[in-house]
């Protein structure tokens, strides 16, 4: 190739040479005279389109085939070719000819309109007579003969047949028009200047192999130009859910932040998800459109006697009603991961302490675009003898900002275990509006007491999945599990 040429792949040299003659080509004609594969062809086309050495047109052609009706009458002759048939052999009245089973009642009219119409009857003293014309084929009959599974360009069709198709187009199913487009590729005038140094060339070596390398023949070997410049494959390699780099993210906060992540079962009793939180047995949550029950499955309480009897002597006396235990037994898929942090803290009676938990959890919901059935929740407790209000919006507003949210501010609200309690609200850039993410509060003694923990427990948890539509500036949270590689694929692996 003389001096200053572009540097071209065989695979573009080949399509080159192949559109020489200056005819547009179609890929699969481009494949038939090159000897590439179409994968090539097709690769080849878009590198030379992309250096403007080739133009693609898309030209577009009605074409005609054979619809279902229509491929059976190919094969048993149109309505009036069976009916005019049928008179040929002596059955000249209608009732004779539907009598035969040739034709169906709902033919009868068609057919006769096109024996007439072809002059293949007449119709003497009430009968049906064949005329001398009866053998002669129709245009219908002839335009349907030269369809076949490839058909046939409507472009091409004299006026005649053009006539004929529409005859035909009154005829439901006989025929089917679609719309097919062709891509046809001829050379730029610049790929045409490049055809003369297009000539036979010794055969380069395009690949560095390890065998040329250890006997010394690189040295003699030529190697062919690589174009620096061309665009190279996009490459789709392996990597985690964006929702599993969020979880870690907020793990890694947490323990720079000091605190111990905590872990327990999906399946809680009754007792841990709802009566030690004070949750009355009567409340709405507890019901079956909230809460996944485990069908017919119970167990004792996975508690102290001591602790079931503070915590029934607490229900009886906030809530004026007998506490039931049979209620407490009953298995839950967990609604929250606080029962986890309970248990821990009932275990261990910290009097001073951080603790963290990131689960997933089940909430008998609606799925909408901000709610989901299963979802992730990450909740973080805080324990300390002086611990107050104040500490836990200071904890808050540096769990955030290292999260990247700055805009925070906090609203009173109301949760049956916490108080007080307070709401999180932070502003969503995108969204040009405040938006509630976490619940936070310090938990009541009606909690804390019964399980013998002493010093007040700061506590916030919310639903992860908010956090991370935050994040990737999703307005539906089944954004995150819809599995569309497209947006997998664009979610950047670090964030700005």
């Amino acid at each position: 190739m003389s001096a200053g040429s572009p540097a071209l792949h065989p695979i573009e040299k080949a399509i080159l040479k192949a559109l020489s003659t200056n005819d547009p080509q179609s890929a699969v004609d481009l494949s038939t005279g090159t000897g590439l594969e179409m994968d090539q062809v097709r690769r080849g086309i878009e590198w030379l389109k992309f250096k403007d050495f080739i133009s693609v047109n898309e030209l577009s052609a009605s074409r005609v085939f054979l619809a279902n009706e229509g491929a059976v009458t190919k094969n048993n002759g149109l309505p009036e070719r069976r009916l005019v048939n049928a008179v040929k052999e002596g059955k000249n009245t209608i009732a004779e000819v539907l009598a035969s089973g040739v034709i169906k009642n709902e033919e009868v009219n068609a057919a006769i309109a096109g024996a007439r119409r072809n002059q293949w009857i007449q119709l003497v003293e009430g009968k049906m007579i064949a005329t001398t014309l009866a053998e002669k084929q129709s245009p219908e009959e002839v335009f349907l003969a030269r369809l076949d599974s490839e058909g046939t360009d409507i472009t091409k069709l004299t006026d005649e047949e053009k006539r004929t198709l529409d005859q035909l187009k009154k005829r439901p199913n006989y025929i089917e028009v679609k719309e097919e487009k062709e891509t046809k590729i001829s050379l730029t005038d610049a790929g045409r200047m490049l055809l003369p140094t297009l000539k036979e060339e010794i055969n380069a070596e395009r690949r560095l192999t390890t065998d040329l390398i250890t006997s010394g023949k690189w040295k003699e070997t030529k190697f062919s130009a690589l174009d620096v410049e061309a665009p190279a494959p996009a490459a789709y390699p392996g990597r985690r859910h964006p929702l599993v780099d969020i979880i870690e993210e907020v793990k890694e906060i947490f323990v720079g932040l000091g605190f111990e992540e905590i872990d327990g079962p999906m399946v809680q009793s009754g007792f841990w998800n709802f009566d030690a939180l004070f949750t009355p047995q009567d409340h709405p949550a507890r019901e079956m459109q909230d809460t996944f029950y485990v069908s017919g499955q119970k167990q004792e309480i996975p508690a102290s006697n001591d602790q079931i009897k503070k915590i029934s002597s607490i229900h009886k006396r906030g809530w004026g009603r007998e506490w039931d235990a049979e209620e407490a037994k009953r298995m839950v898929l967990r609604t929250h991961t606080t029962p986890v942090t309970l248990q821990h803290l009932a275990k261990i009676k910290p009097e001073s302490g951080r603790f963290f938990s990131v689960g997933r959890v089940f909430r008998n919901e609606k799925v909408s675009y901000k709610h989901l059935v299963e979802f992730h929740q990450v909740e973080g407790v805080a324990t300390a003898p002086n611990a107050s209000l104040r500490d836990l919006m200071g904890l808050q507003k540096e769990f955030y900002a290292k999260m990247g949210i700055k805009k925070i501010k906090f609203w009173p609200t109301f949760f049956p275990y916490t108080e007080p309690s307070l709401q999180s609200m932070v502003y969503n850039e995108k969204l040009e509006k405040w938006v509630e993410l976490f619940g936070m509060g310090i938990f009541r003694p009606e909690v804390t007491q019964p399980l013998g923990i002493k010093n007040p427990v700061l506590a916030w948890g919310g639903g992860l999945e908010r956090i991370a539509m935050l994040r990737f500036g999703l307005d539906d949270v089944r954004e995150l599990y819809s599995n569309r590689l497209a947006w997998l694929r664009s979610v950047p692996r670090c964030q700005l």
